[in-house]
Order: C-alpha cells, then structure tokens, then sequence
C-alpha cells in the first residue's frame, strides 16, 4: 500500500507511504492517491490533511519508471501527465474544504504541485522545495506553471523554474510558499492540530472562503503543461538528462 487514507471526526488523511523511494511517484502511487482524493469528497469529511511517511514529503516522478516508459515507447510516455497528475492536481483542487499539507523533507517537482494544491503548508526547519523539471529536459506537471506563480509572483516563479534553485524552509516561510515553519519533528503533529480545528470549524464559511478565493486558471494550465510535457518528453535532451540523473553523472544538453 503506497497511500494510506483514514477519516476520523471529519478530517480525511492522506498519507504517501512509500517512505523507501522518497515517496516517489510511480504509476500505483498516483492512482491510489487519485483515490484518496475521490474519497476526500466525501460528505462527512470537513478537512482534509496529506502528509507522508519517512524523511521526505515526496521527490516527484519516479525515473526509475519513467525511463521503462521512454524506452517502450516515448509517444507515450507523458501520458502520465494527462492520466495520473492532472486527474490528482484537479480534485484536490475539487475539495470544497480546507486541506493542510505537512511537509517534512524535500519536496520537489509534482510532490510540490501536490503540496500547493492544498490550502494550508506546514514545513519542517529541513524541509527544502525544488521545481527541478528543466534539470531533466521538462518544463513542468503538476499545475506548478499556475499555482507556483499564483504563489510567489511571476519573477519568482520563473527563477525557480528556469535555474531549479533549491528553496530553504525559511526562504519558503519569508516567500509565503509555506505557512508555518517548526522543528522537524513537529511537522506532523502541528499540521494535525491545524487540520483538527479546522474539520471542527465552521464548514460552511470555510467552503464560501475557498469558493471565492478559487483559481480559475488551473485547469487550463493543467492541459498546456500535458501538451508541453508530451513534446518535451520526446527530445534528446529529455532522454539524455534522465540517463544521466540516474546514472549520477552531469547532464550535457545540445538543446534538441
């Protein structure tokens, strides 16, 4: 089981628990968490928490899978996007309730799109954000080309996305990527209380303030990134720098 869910006194938990690869996500992962997400809908829940097991919140794509799905066949390779993440990034976006996010770790490409659809992020004082999709040859998944914008402005936004910085948990905090910074062995446990109060809040109130503070632009940045990731999926530089992630050698792109 790679996502484990749980409804307790209206607060619906969402927890990656495949803690052995960083909460990478492969193929069984994205379809369990689509999953839980379709049951968060539910009409008891009244908040909603995702969290993850182990060190790390969640690293993104899984390569490992990614190359299999390249070498078979590289049309459809990016197909993920289309069929796994954007169905995941469109519920959470879905929830009528508040959702609060514990991030311990690192949270990098669509586990942060995962973790900037949610409401509420609570971050550990290690916790670090990374978009790293151009790393690879990519562009990004994952409504990151929206929510990160929406988030931190367009300058921001770009910089992380073109130069795949690494964001500290405190340049997080004084940016309002997260909300609350404690110490790492908090992040759970403080993300909780918040995600509690809120399920025990004034429901109705709390649906108007996410109705009216809705992003309208997500789905169709969700499409342009699925078509965005499709082309790019099949170039050179693509192929060539996930070789080279997972072979833990320097990328070398000739911009095909």
């Amino acid at each position: 089981m790679t996502v484990r869910f749980d409804i307790t006194d209206g607060l619906a938990t969402i927890t990656l628990a495949r803690s052995e690869a960083h909460n990478a996500l492969h193929v069984a992962t994205k379809l369990a968490l689509a999953e839980a997400v379709q049951k968060a809908a539910a009409p008891e829940v009244r908040a909603v928490l995702i969290t993850a097991e182990g060190k790390n919140f969640c690293v993104g794509q899984d390569l490992g899978e990614h190359v299999a799905a390249l070498k078979a066949d590289p049309a459809t390779a990016m197909d993920t996007v289309g069929e796994h993440y954007n169905p995941v990034i469109r519920g959470l976006a879905a929830l009528e309730v508040p959702i609060v996010v514990a991030i311990p770790g690192a949270c990098v490409g669509a586990g942060l799109g995962i973790a900037l659809a949610g409401d509420i992020r609570v971050a550990g004082t290690k916790s670090s954000f990374a978009t790293a999709f151009t790393g690879i040859g990519l562009a990004s998944d994952s409504g990151l080309s929206y929510t990160l914008v929406e988030a931190l402005g367009s300058s921001r936004a770009a910089g992380l996305m073109l130069l795949g910085d690494r964001v500290t948990a405190a340049q997080a905090l004084d940016w309002g990527l997260v909300h609350r910074v404690v110490e790492d062995g908090d992040v759970l446990e403080t993300a909780r209380t918040l995600a509690t109060s809120l399920a025990a809040g004034p429901t109705q109130a709390y649906r108007q303030v996410k109705s009216l503070i809705a992003r309208s632009g997500l789905s169709d940045a969700l499409d342009r990134e699925a078509q965005a990731q499709t082309a790019l999926g099949q170039t050179q530089d693509h192929k060539a720098a996930v070789d080279a992630f997972l072979n833990k050698t320097r990328a070398s792109f000739v911009g095909m």
